[in-house]
């Protein structure tokens, strides 16, 4: 059996998975980062059919009519519609092997999950991978993926603290010898951000955004505050008062007061993570200082305000919001002598 599987490794296109709130990304062994797509699918209720996945379902958003759901699949990066996963998945596998042999074996499958997820959440992610078409899966701590995507030592005796911030949730781990030494676990990231610009236009300028807007405006002015140049961006939405489309101006400043609350909380987390740690390993990383990984670090001056606040040097990862998918990647390249990073998987327990 060892032999068979061994044999159909040299020929399946064998893949790393960032199975995110926000964006699923798919590594394939050899070849690198292949797909990069929102996590969002558009199904026809009429017919049951996925009309759209990835970018072309996230832009139906706010848009579509009564008939076609577009939604995401994964809640916190917990899976929370088993089928809707499943043909997400799907898709994103047959895209990979599309235009190859039709007898190509299915592939092993390493998948990124939450620091917190339950038995029954590692239960459901194995069993939509297995049923997507994965011969194998294997899961892995997203925090950990992400700190060897960023190359951080961590098999070595020494502290690492990373804080990855997605779409759904943000992981904060101090990670040595393998392990998960200390960590903590919010529901404050980057959708959580979106609604902070989203309440602020509301309670400020009687404004009813839609969160792809709220997201883009995020994205082009958003910081944790410290901008001495004001940048200005139009707000569009529609006028809680009148009914009416409506356009006003905003500034950096004001999106920053909006997203403080988020960053406020992300940083007294950090704090708390820290005060729970072996002062062992606080001296590394006050030596080595800690790593942003996720989407939500390119949030601008997000690492100064984190430095600042904690005394700690910060730095954000090299393209940060692939850090957990070339982990995986790294982990599928050396399988063997990775494995024990790995969760165990239920099978296993049972």
């Amino acid at each position: 059996m060892f032999v068979v599987d061994r044999l159909f490794g040299y020929f399946s296109n064998d893949l790393g998975i960032d199975l995110g709130t926000a964006n699923t990304l798919v590594y394939v062994m050899g070849k690198g980062i292949v797909i990069n797509e929102s996590s969002v699918v558009a199904v026809n209720t009429r017919t049951n059919q996925i009309i759209a996945v990835g970018i072309d379902a996230q832009k139906m958003i706010g848009k579509a009519p009564p008939h076609i759901i577009v939604s995401r699949p994964l809640v916190n990066g917990v899976i929370s519609d088993f089928e809707v996963a499943e043909k997400m998945l799907k898709y994103f596998i047959d895209r990979v092997h599309s235009g190859g042999f039709n007898l190509l074996p299915r592939p092993r499958v390493v998948v990124g999950v939450p620091l917190d997820i339950t038995e029954v959440e590692r239960k459901a992610a194995e069993d939509v991978v297995l049923s997507a078409g994965a011969r194998e899966v294997f899961l892995v701590e997203e925090s950990m993926a992400a700190a060897i995507g960023a190359r951080l030592p961590v098999q070595e005796a020494i502290g690492n603290l990373v804080v990855d911030i997605g779409g759904g949730t943000t992981e904060i781990a101090v990670i040595s010898l393998g392990g998960i030494v200390t960590s903590k676990v919010i529901t404050i990231a980057g959708d959580e951000m979106n609604r902070n610009v989203i309440h602020y236009a509301r309670e400020n300028f009687n404004l009813l955004l839609g969160e792809p807007v709220a997201e883009d405006i995020k994205k082009k002015i958003g910081s944790a505050g410290g901008i001495k140049d004001k940048v200005e961006i139009e707000m569009r939405g529609r006028d809680l008062v009148s009914g009416l489309p409506k356009e006003i101006i905003v500034n950096d400043g004001q999106i920053a007061e909006a997203l403080a609350r988020s960053v406020k909380s992300i940083i007294e987390n950090i704090k708390a993570t820290l005060e729970v740690t072996p002062p062992d390993l606080v001296a590394d990383i006050y030596e080595r200082g800690m790593v942003l990984t996720g989407g939500g670090a390119l949030l601008k001056h997000l690492d100064k305000a984190i430095s600042k606040a904690t005394q700690i040097p910060v730095r954000v990862a090299d393209d940060p919001l692939t850090c957990v998918v070339r982990g995986t990647g790294m982990i599928l390249e050396d399988l063997d002598d990775l494995k024990d990073l790995l969760i165990p998987s239920t099978s296993d327990i049972e």
